[in-house]
């Protein structure tokens, strides 16, 4: 008997699993044809991919499915996800990106993206799964695949894209910066190191060398220990950490100190703001936040408007309020008024632009936001559809919160995929938000129950 098509579901970010298996070629095939007959049969779709050695099987599935259902592809290659995005809008093209961002090798997804460069509507991705549903059981199997080879570069196709990223700063350099930057072994390996260096800058690169298997492998922004390190011994300005996709950054500056989303927002927020480029004086910005970043606004004159986790809130927020600059404390951060989505890269260039006009290290810079010490708990309960009905626990964060004052914060919400309740306090010190949550998570345990119990 056949094995049966796995059933792929659209999460916070795309279409994600394991390799081979979640994602096995039939059921991407499956929304290789779905996806053509929502976005548009006749289209040609740009396909791009990161480093992993299951992209070009994903790839020619993929491509499959559109085929079957008249639709066209054009590989990109191994390109940048806010690459990708940027060749929609010029080109007036859908695509998709193949790639699990942050995540191990062995997981791969698939984010499609309209013509207009902007990640597709969650109307649109219900869409998809009705039609995946429908069509279920009677997608053919994909021709032959391709075997997993070793990456090949997009660059050349992508040369607009990099020519944007250098005319972002409007015909100023970088020249004199000392750089190390972190590859991640992903996709920045072809446009990062590219860009840098016709600006400028002197580039030293790290974790540029992609098997198909070390993608994001203790490098890139979620692991910057070894960047971190590698900055104070080259004596260098600053560091640069780009995720498996490239569209997130984590910096450091030149005395190995981490400079996250909420610095990133603050610095580029206030340089913007000062030369007159800061829509109603702005930024985007989600519940995530430290409050250090909201002080740092706030005594800069700066408002800020909050979304819930993900940059799709950030963006649609951005849209409606006619804001230039909004993202994430993880490293997304958008410039509306030159991407149409979360941009590593870029967010690297702007960046060092103000280091270089202003003439001062990017420690100062960043020492404008004062991080409070944030402790995130997910908590595994029993009723987490109970959470908005339990008294006893929202009395509990309310305590915690009058003992905080406007010394700290709480934030609770469930996950949208996990049986857990996330929890998250920001307090002066370390072990002040050690013990909140930790409360908190008690007095949350008790009133929905724990994982199994019901």
């Amino acid at each position: 008997m056949a094995a049966e098509t796995p059933v792929l579901r659209f999460g916070t970010d795309g279409i994600r699993g394991r390799a081979h298996d979640t994602l096995s070629p039939d059921a991407v095939a499956l929304v290789g044809r779905a996806a053509a007959l929502v976005l548009g049969t006749g289209s040609t779709f740009l396909l791009a991919r990161d480093t992993r050695e299951s992209g070009p099987e994903i790839e020619a599935a993929l491509t499959a499915g559109l085929v079957a259902e008249g639709a066209h592809a054009e590989p990109v290659g191994v390109f940048p996800t806010p690459g990708l995005a940027y060749l929609c809008q010029v080109r007036g093209l859908p695509g998709a990106m193949i790639s699990a961002s942050h995540n191990p090798f062995h997981d791969n997804g698939i984010k499609f993206f309209a013509p207009g460069g902007r990640k597709i509507a969650d109307a649109d991705e219900r869409a998809i799964e009705a039609r995946m549903a429908t069509l279920e059981g009677h997608a053919a199997p994909p021709t032959r695949l391709p075997s997993s080879g070793p990456p090949s570069s997009g660059a050349a196709q992508g040369e607009s894209y990099l020519a944007h990223v250098v005319g972002a700063l409007e015909g100023r350099r970088l020249d004199g910066l000392n750089l190390v930057v972190d590859c991640a072994n992903g996709a920045a390996c072809v446009t990062a190191p590219l860009v840098l260096a016709r600006l400028g800058a002197h580039v030293h690169t790290m974790a540029d060398d992609p098997d198909g298997t070390n993608i994001n492998s203790g490098c890139g922004s979620t692991h910057p220990e070894a960047l971190q390190k590698a900055v104070v011994e080259a004596g260098a300005d600053a560091g640069l950490a780009f995720d498996g996709d490239a569209d997130r950054l984590v910096a450091v500056d030149e005395q190995g100190e981490l400079v996250d989303g909420d610095h990133i927002l603050a610095v580029a927020g206030i340089d913007l703001r000062d030369r007159g480029r800061l829509p109603h004086d702005t930024v985007v910005t989600t519940v995530m936040a430290n409050l250090g970043f909201r002080r740092a606004a706030d005594a800069a004159g700066i408002r800020v408007v909050e979304t819930r986790v993900g940059d799709r809130a950030v963006l649609e927020a951005m849209d409606e309020g006619g804001y230039a600059l909004g993202g994430e404390q993880s490293g997304h951060v958008i410039f509306a008024d030159l991407a149409t989505t979360g941009d590593g890269l870029l967010t690297a260039v702007m960046l060092l632009d103000v280091v270089a006009r202003r003439g001062v290290p990017l420690s100062d810079l960043a020492s404008v936001v004062q991080k409070l010490p944030q402790v995130l708990l997910n908590v595994g309960v029993a009723d987490r559809d109970g959470l908005e009905g339990a008294d006893a626990f929202w009395s509990e964060v309310r305590s915690v919160e009058g003992d905080l004052s406007e010394a700290g914060r709480v934030l609770v919400r469930p996950s949208g995929t996990e049986p857990v309740v996330r929890i998250m306090v920001e307090a002066p010190t370390e072990a002040a938000a050690g013990g909140a949550a930790e409360r908190l998570a008690g007095a949350l345990v008790e009133a929905l129950g724990e994982p199994g119990s019901r």
